[in-house]
């Protein structure tokens, strides 16, 4: 099992060993949701999941005009998972929350149209413009 947690530790989930996709996300809402280039999403099956703590969810829809509820930390903010409408039976946990620095590297990047240009994308990584399903 491994364990992902906000900042201040309020909102945890725990999850199985390794995720089923991890995608390296470079599209507008993630950039603003991040602070940072992109975002960075561990995909498990939805029932293999489970949150303990107290969050708030903010549904909005995202570059691909499909619905995304992002739940975060209502003391600290930081976003901990989120739910996507294209692919229902999966959740998507931040992938710096794990705090893992062997946690594994993403193996898709999407909506590279949107990515900023200094930022790099490791090799054998399979890229997509917009998004990838």
């Amino acid at each position: 099992m491994r364990e992902a947690r906000c900042g201040c530790g309020a909102l945890t989930v725990e999850t199985p060993d390794d995720p089923k996709l991890v995608i390296q996300c470079h599209c507008t809402d993630c950039q603003r949701r991040t602070g940072a280039p992109f975002g960075v999403g561990a995909y498990f099956d939805r029932n293999d999941v489970h949150a303990t703590g107290k969050s708030t969810a903010f549904a909005r829809t995202g570059d691909a005009g499909r619905t995304l509820e992002n739940h975060f930390c209502p003391v600290c903010g930081t976003t901990v998972f989120w739910f996507v409408e294209f692919n229902p039976d999966f959740v998507g946990v931040a992938a710096g929350c794990f705090n893992d620095p062997a946690f594994p590297a993403p193996n898709r990047s999407v909506f590279e149209r949107s990515k900023v240009k200094w930022v790099t994308v490791p090799e054998g990584v399979a890229c997509f413009d917009a998004t990838s399903v």
